[in-house]
């Protein structure tokens, strides 16, 4: 089906002089369409940075970003707001949800700031999809963080994005409700064709995805098919700091 992300010998660094740290060192990696691919490493391996650089959220120093063809590197600031609001979802940690608004507004919320009329019929069918049709009428205080990040999937779906990028979703959730959201994720993939890419630090989390590509030192270190949580973990064992075979991040 080809790749919907590419990123080519991708270099970032943050700070100046001696301070100055090499976050992504010379990363090589594709995501194929309709795919759902985790992204794990170790703490400061750089896959946070990796998943805003595929965003186009965050500049690259060297190398090439691609999302369909399209240069990201390569665009202005303008443009990039317009294709991150045209083709791509967001989902992350934090709910980011706006307080004064209820979940029906959230989720309206994108179609608006793209100048697109709302269709009452799409945004029902939003809600409906992850499970809260009867919550459209509620602010995000009256709503438990598992609902919040319902609300979040659905606001990040209601444009159909080309690409849902997911920054640890389920960190501030308690291991049920985690699941659940994991399965809506994995649904979207499966049932629309569209292409999630998340970035995780849980074995469990990660087993939800089709394929996850490990990072450690700002490097691809190895990918990993049909991952189970014990595949995963035994994986990021062997990138921890201090084991054989690894440099220390």
């Amino acid at each position: 089906m080809g790749d919907i992300v590419r990123l080519i010998d991708v270099h970032k660094t943050y700070g100046r002089g001696d301070s100055r740290v090499q976050v992504l060192d010379g990363v090589d990696v594709d995501f194929e369409v309709g795919t759902f691919t985790a992204i794990m490493g170790p703490s400061g391996s750089g896959k946070s940075t990796l998943l805003q650089c595929a965003a186009g959220l965050d500049r690259v120093d060297a190398g090439q970003v691609l999302l369909d063809g399209a240069p990201l590197h390569e665009l202005s600031e303008r443009a990039l707001t317009e294709l991150r609001r045209e083709h791509m979802g967001f989902v992350f940690q934090s709910f980011n949800l706006i307080p004064a608004l209820t979940a029906r507004r959230n989720v309206e919320l994108p179609m608006q700031l793209a100048g697109r009329s709302i269709d009452p019929v799409v945004i029902d069918r939003g809600l409906a999809e992850v499970g809260l049709t009867e919550r459209g009428g509620h602010r995000p205080a009256e709503l438990s963080g598992g609902q919040q990040q319902r609300v979040a999937i659905a606001r990040a779906l209601v444009t159909r994005p080309k690409v849902i990028f997911a920054d640890e979703p389920t960190g501030a959730l308690d291991s049920r409700t985690a699941r659940e959201v994991l399965a809506l994720l994995r649904g979207v993939v499966e049932e629309h064709g569209q292409t999630v890419i998340m970035v995780t630090h849980d074995p469990v989390a990660a087993s939800y995805s089709q394929r996850v590509v490990f990072l450690a030192d700002g490097r691809v270190t190895g990918e990993l098919f049909e991952p189970t949580a014990g595949t995963v973990a035994l994986r990021m064992a062997e990138l921890e700091p201090g084991r054989s075979g690894t440099n220390p991040c």
